[in-house]
């Protein structure tokens, strides 16, 4: 198991688990991600068509508990877990750092001792990769960096150790 590092020009430094993002509601499935479109979120109006949805179905079916609810999606999350490629954005682990007012950059680190320096706010786009085909990365991880665009998804920089603002 290896930890990532977030250090440096940081007011925070914060120790990032790989192995736990799995469970993690925000992970993104990798293998759609870049090719599904991006509509903008509409809180409100999801929240009404939930509302609409929920009372709707009462009606027809009578009340169910929150767990008969989920039951079904449970099975399906758990088949795409076992077989899915995912990552996870950067920015909210790097805006949780702050980077100091002074940090112009943020520098990755690889497992050959390459290091990706990139400017702050692009880093901020990027992703990591920390499974694939249902299983953690083994030796090539624990992640693997994902520029904002996916243009190297391919041939992502593999083997991040550590994160530093400078």
């Amino acid at each position: 198991m290896l930890i990532i590092p977030i250090q440096g020009k940081c007011k925070y430094r914060i120790s990032l688990d790989p192995t736990t993002w799995i469970f993690d509601d925000r992970k993104l499935d990798l293998n759609t991600y870049f090719t599904e479109e991006k509509v903008a979120d509409d809180k409100m109006g999801d929240y009404i068509k939930s509302t609409s949805k929920h009372w709707s179905r009462e009606l027809m079916e009578g009340a169910k508990t929150q767990e008969e609810l989920e039951k079904p999606a449970r099975k399906f999350k758990k088949q795409e877990l076992l077989t899915g490629t995912f990552g996870i954005a950067l920015e909210p682990f790097l805006k949780n750092a702050e980077a100091e007012e002074d940090a112009e950059a943020v520098v990755f680190a690889d497992k050959d001792g390459g290091e990706h320096r990139f400017p702050i706010e692009e880093a901020y786009g990027m992703l990591f990769q920390f499974s694939r085909d249902g299983k953690p990365l083994g030796e090539e991880g624990p992640a693997f960096l994902i520029l904002p665009d996916g243009s190297n998804l391919e041939a992502p920089i593999k083997g991040i150790r550590s994160i530093t603002f400078v």
